[in-house]
């Protein structure tokens, strides 16, 4: 490929949602199996893994953005070493925060969660391509009934409405959703995330916590 090929091949920015990694406040539901010290090392480790994985896949610039606070020495650390940008997440739910922030990429973007240490760079070029081929969005489901990763190439606040968060039935909502607004999607591969103790067996010796 020439340069020139290269170069016409627009940028997909990569929004990557995460919470502050603070003790008690993050990954809770895994803290009565390991405690709220691990339950957050774990945390630290998936988000420096997904951030790795998002600047690796090289498809666009690569944002982080936090809840409630961008204050904390890892997200220095993380934008020391990655360079970069950092945002905090506003909004009233889940939904309303992801669509303000894919708001601010105009031409499109990919977001991803931070608990799902099987993304693949793959997974985001697959993305990226799909966004760049016309498609209104992409979605990579979850085993457990969600999403780990959705990009848009117009952010529309219907498709993040009536979300049941935090059940299983976040992602037949969103795929609702799509075909309200008349939407061409396609989706990616399957991902685990790890939310719940019973998928701490699944991770095995991909994080050290």
């Amino acid at each position: 490929m020439s340069a020139a090929s290269e170069e016409a091949v627009p940028p997909i920015p990569v929004l990557v949602f995460a919470r502050t990694p603070v003790p008690g406040q993050v990954k809770t539901r895994l803290i009565p199996a390991i405690g709220a010290e691990r339950a957050a090392n774990l945390h630290r480790a998936m988000l420096w893994r997904t951030v790795a994985t998002a600047t690796a896949a090289a498809i666009g610039p690569v944002a982080l953005w936090c809840s409630p606070v961008a204050e904390h020495p890892l997200i220095d650390e993380l934008q020391r070493e990655f360079g970069l940008d950092v945002g905090v997440q506003q909004g009233v739910d889940l939904g309303e925060r992801m669509h303000r922030a894919l708001q601010t990429c105009p031409a499109g973007a990919v977001l991803v969660g931070s608990d799902c240490p099987f993304l693949e760079e793959q997974d985001l070029q697959m993305a990226a391509g799909i966004l760049r081929d016309g498609d209104d969005a992409a979605i990579g489901p979850a085993e457990d009934g969600g999403y780990y990763l959705i990009g848009v190439r117009d952010s529309d606040m219907s498709v993040f409405s009536g979300i049941p968060w935090g059940t299983d039935g976040v992602l037949a909502a969103t795929r609702q959703n799509f075909r309200d607004l008349g939407w061409r999607w396609r989706e990616i591969a399957t991902r685990r995330d790890v939310d719940r103790p019973e998928d701490l067996a699944a991770v095995g010796e991909l994080l050290i916590y």
